[in-house]
């Protein structure tokens, strides 16, 4: 997924989206039973909002609400472009498809538009899309109670004795919820109907394939798309991957923090005890681990009071969270060096300005709904306790939280149909690109989505720490190697590393 950024106390304040990297399963391939309308032109206007290119449209395109049932009930998805900057160059549309769950790219065009390199431009209409259910499209919420919507609750972290009684009535609470107020689309929030609406915008565009550019749990749908529509697909980048294990929702979502914590930590600890550094918190890299256990170890002991946060005190798992948040991009790095130096005097900062409610009610809708719909979930509390356990054992500075029970585990709905399965049948069209050190979807999972992709891909791993790769906190062999594949299709002959 993609990660809401929470502001100076546990990471900068931002916009819009819950990061939690990641890969979820998805519905199968099978065809829906009767042929869909054809979709009519796009008419395309000005798009609402600030600080956007002047020359970003938007648009909307009606799609089935199930697409088994073509001619059923419709909903609505928000579209954007920006054409290609020369029209005897373009060679067709690069889709920006955002990460999540719970997330959209509709002011991707204008936001990172700007960063891809002028020969991309020059070659794509770059389109922009919220996913069904979120922001602009017709949005689905579950209308959970406030503090449910806590980040500590999304992610499933147990109590600080490794109990799952809590996750276990939240899972029940916030599925309660989604059944009672999410109405019928929730019911069809999945991978697979993302990736269907994908082709359904293909086809309003009046486009035979398409390119994409998919990142983190966007990349999971790109992989998607490219096994249900192979024939569609022209040059696909996907970047910071999970894994293909079509069960993979079932625990591999959380689970990669595990190995992503153990990643990346040392890279902070290296940062946060080098000698000239002014947020220096101890002299070397494994007292700041040390420091890190024993604060949080004291926090789930002796919690701060935090008026105005959510929930309004400071306990460990609120500091395991920020941690697992700044991980995402070395530029966070001082905002959990001072909040150890902080909770080391027994102070707090400011509470973080969260997002507007309604943004939060709309992610967590989202989020529940394709990690819940992609794949079923063990509902038994001893299957968790086991897991939580185990991984309190093995990964302390996670404590258990990847193998907890999360909300799907008292979900009502069965998934409609089973997942996708990756393979290395159809076209060779896939780039993967991924830092070696990263959070949210480590190393580890690109490796065994490059080997289910088999000669259909190429992967470019780049030596760099933290979540995005082009164009964010890659390097520049990296950014280089995907802006060409881009521009030209040349790919790398085999797998690369970017030193």
């Amino acid at each position: 997924m993609t990660r809401i950024k929470w502001n100076a106390a546990l990471l900068a304040a931002s916009a819009a989206v819950l990061s939690l990297t990641v890969s979820l399963t998805t519905a199968t391939a099978s065809a829906p039973a009767a042929a869909a309308p054809g979709p009519p032109p796009l008419e395309w206007t000005r798009c609402e909002g600030t600080g956007l290119d002047p020359r970003q449209e938007c648009a909307t395109v009606e799609v089935p609400m199930d697409h088994a049932d073509p001619r059923g009930e419709r909903i609505t998805l928000a579209v954007s472009r920006i054409p290609a900057e020369d029209p005897e160059a373009r060679r067709g549309a690069l889709f920006m498809i955002p990460g999540g769950p719970g997330g959209g790219s509709i002011d991707d065009p204008s936001d990172k538009g700007w960063k891809l390199p002028r020969q991309v431009r020059d070659a794509y209409d770059l389109i922009g899309f919220d996913p069904r259910g979120y922001g602009r499209s017709t949005p689905v919420s579950c209308d959970v109670e406030r503090g449910d919507l806590a980040r500590t609750k999304l992610l499933p972290w147990p109590a600080p004795d490794g109990s799952v009684t809590e996750s276990m009535a939240t899972a029940r609470r916030i599925s309660r919820a989604c059944a009672r107020n999410g109405g019928e689309l929730m019911r069809h929030i999945s991978t697979a109907d993302e990736a269907r609406d994908l082709d359904r915008i293909r086809a309003a565009l009046g486009e035979r394939k398409i390119s994409a550019w998919g990142l983190s749990y966007g990349s999971y749908v790109g992989a998607v798309y490219n096994q249900l529509f192979p024939h569609r697909t022209d040059r696909f980048v996907l970047d910071s991957n999970p894994g293909p294990d079509p069960t993979w929702a079932a625990g591999g979502w959380f689970a990669a923090f595990e190995a992503g914590a153990e990643d990346n930590f040392p890279e902070f600890a290296e940062w946060a005890s080098a000698p000239r550094n002014p947020d220096r918190v101890a002299g070397t890299p494994a007292k700041v681990r040390a420091l890190f256990l024993r604060l949080a170890a004291r926090l789930d002991r002796e919690p701060l009071p935090w008026p105005g946060a959510n929930p309004e005190e400071l306990n460990g798992n609120v500091f395991r969270q920020a941690m697992l948040d700044s991980l995402y991009d070395p530029d966070d790095y001082p905002a959990l060096a001072r909040l150890m130096r902080a909770v080391r005097r027994g102070t707090v900062p400011p509470a973080p300005q969260a997002p507007p409610e309604s943004l939060l009610q709309n992610v967590t809708a989202i989020a529940a709904g394709t990690l819940c719909n992609d794949a079923a979930w063990p509902a038994s509390a001893a299957v968790y306790e086991k897991g939580v356990a185990e991984s309190r054992a093995a990964y302390p500075l996670t404590a258990g939280m990847p193998r907890n029970a999360p909300m799907c585990a008292a979900w009502p709905y069965p998934p409609k149909e089973p997942p996708v399965r990756i393979t290395d049948r159809g076209p060779s069209t896939v780039l993967l690109v991924q830092n070696r050190r990263d959070v949210a979807t480590p190393l580890s999972g690109a490796l065994e989505l490059r080997e289910a992709l088999g000669r259909r891909a190429v992967m470019v791993t780049v030596d760099s720490t933290g979540h995005d790769a082009y164009l964010a906190n890659g390097n520049a062999c990296g950014d280089r190697t995907v802006s060409r594949f881009l521009a030209t299709g040349e790919r790398p002959d085999r797998d690369v590393t970017c030193a």
